[in-house]
């Protein structure tokens, strides 16, 4: 699985636009969120569609981001694990 292209980051601007209002994460470089100095999110793309690696208790989580639904959980999980630390 590689990393989400601009191509593959341009058709999840909407979530990245969200993703970028949290408080308590950073976008370095577009698609990649950090928290302090730890990387805390980035996207993948396959023919499966998009994903997002999200650093959650107790670690890195593969969490797919295709749908709104998916998208919704993903911010939702992210706003849980940035207001549990």
């Amino acid at each position: 699985m590689k990393h989400a292209t601009p191509v593959a980051l341009d058709a999840l601007e909407p979530l990245l636009a969200e993703l970028r209002k949290l408080d308590g994460i950073v976008e370095r470089k577009r698609g990649v969120f950090y928290r302090k100095s730890q990387a805390m999110l980035h996207f993948h793309e396959d023919p499966a569609g998009f994903f997002a690696d999200v650093r959650l208790p107790p670690g890195w989580v593969r969490l797919p981001a295709n749908t709104a639904a998916e998208r919704r959980r993903l911010v939702k999980e992210l706003r849980a694990a940035l207001s549990a630390s």
